[in-house]
């Protein structure tokens, strides 16, 4: 009898075939993540927390403590006290996604290795970012009008930000049940923009205005870098306060980054800080991709619109661009535009390679950085107006 029991409590024996088909989407993300080397960092913990929430009889993620939580009828409703009490290690790891914990402090490492001397050098960058989150909005109206609610439908747009942690953070809190194939959409589609973008932006874009030079970017002092993220801090959260946790983590990072005086702390930001909250985001997010909320017709929709929303994105930066160009005596290499979304230093890198197919002495990199962290600080800005309107 002791033998049937151990056997009959094997997890071979209690798996479904859902489950069966969830870890095979886990063996398959981990392949990219180690093979392909596709966004490693979060996609290799994302897919290993798919691999465990999914194991059958291991109790590690319970889905129906968090639909308790998010319940009003139920006694549990936004209490930890039961997750703490009942929940598994995914469970307990999870509250810092639902708190919105983990997207803020890794926006903290973020800030901490970004450099806005590129955007601080050429503001008209922050307006080419600012294009670039079009995708966003455009997505949400089509995703509500296709039948989803409206928290669902900003949860998809913000897709097109092409920016995980913003992705996340706004998810958690608009539409908790969608993060899992939201968060595995905005890293894989991150992956891949030397795939997708190139494309889109030799379709928009001439033979001639690929190959435009542009000068170098005047020096930015350090009095303008300490500076410059105070002022967007105060700027961003005095309009908009709901996007005061992303944008102000973002530029503490920067500011500890550019003072000089807390090199400590900006170091460990960078390193330490960064690598702990990455697992502990990357195997809670991951375990909410239960059978239950991913295989399903959602996921399928929510992975076509957000490559939509990626290309819309790319379009818009590029677009405004050319639209730039009729008034500048100075004229903008419109690929720089496509860097808009918040792929750092991704975008940027590929805006670059493809304005040297064109011309091999011409250098965008430094150029494609300026709307590239301007789309860090656009994403966040157009997460905290959707959780505004939504939340």
């Amino acid at each position: 009898m002791d033998i049937l029991e151990f056997f009959s409590g094997m997890g071979f024996m209690q798996m479904t075939w859902q489950q069966g088909v969830m870890l095979l989407v886990s063996f398959f993300l981990l392949y990219l993540a180690i093979h392909k080397k596709y966004e490693p960092l979060l996609l290799l913990p994302i897919a290993f927390g798919m691999l465990l929430t999914n194991l059958p009889g291991a109790g590690m993620f319970h889905s129906e403590l968090w639909s308790a939580f998010l319940d009003p009828a139920s006694p549990a409703y936004h209490s930890y006290g039961a997750i703490l009490k009942e929940g598994g290690l995914l469970d307990v790891l999870y509250i810092g996604v639902k708190a919105g914990v983990y997207p803020c402090l890794i926006f903290i490492g973020v800030g901490a290795m970004t450099d806005f001397g590129p955007l601080i050098a050429n503001p008209k960058s922050l307006i080419l970012g600012a294009a670039a989150q079009i995708g966003i909005f455009v997505t949400f109206l089509c995703a509500n009008a296709m039948g989803f609610t409206p928290a669902e439908a900003g949860s998809i747009g913000i897709i097109g930000g092409a920016d995980g942690p913003t992705s996340i953070f706004l998810t958690s809190k608009l539409a908790p049940h969608l993060l899992g194939p939201i968060a595995i959409a905005a890293y894989s589609y991150m992956a891949l923009v030397p795939v997708i973008q190139p494309p889109i932006m030799r379709a928009l874009t001439t033979k001639a205005e690929r190959a435009i030079k542009m000068g170098q970017l005047r020096p930015v002092s350090k009095t303008e870098k300490i500076i410059f993220p105070i002022i967007i801090t105060a700027i961003v959260a005095l309009i908009l306060p709901d996007a005061a946790p992303l944008i102000g983590c973002l530029m503490l990072g920067n500011l500890m980054k550019e003072c000089g005086v807390v090199d400590r702390l900006s170091k460990t930001a960078q390193n330490e800080l960064m690598n702990i909250v990455v697992i502990f985001l990357g195997l809670s997010v991951g375990a909410t991709a239960t059978a239950g909320s991913f295989l399903n017709w959602q996921t399928i929709m929510i992975l076509s619109m957000g490559i939509v929303a990626f290309g819309l994105g790319t379009a818009g930066g590029v677009l405004l661009a050319k639209f730039m160009n009729l008034f500048l005596k100075d004229k903008i290499n419109p690929l720089i535009g496509s860097a808009g979304v918040s792929a750092v230093p991704m975008a940027a890198r590929v805006s670059q390679t493809v304005g040297q197919e064109e011309n091999p002495s011409n250098f965008l990199l430094m150029h494609a950085m300026g709307p590239n962290v301007a789309g860090v600080i656009g994403s966040a800005v157009a997460a905290g107006v959707l959780l505004t309107m939504l939340g």
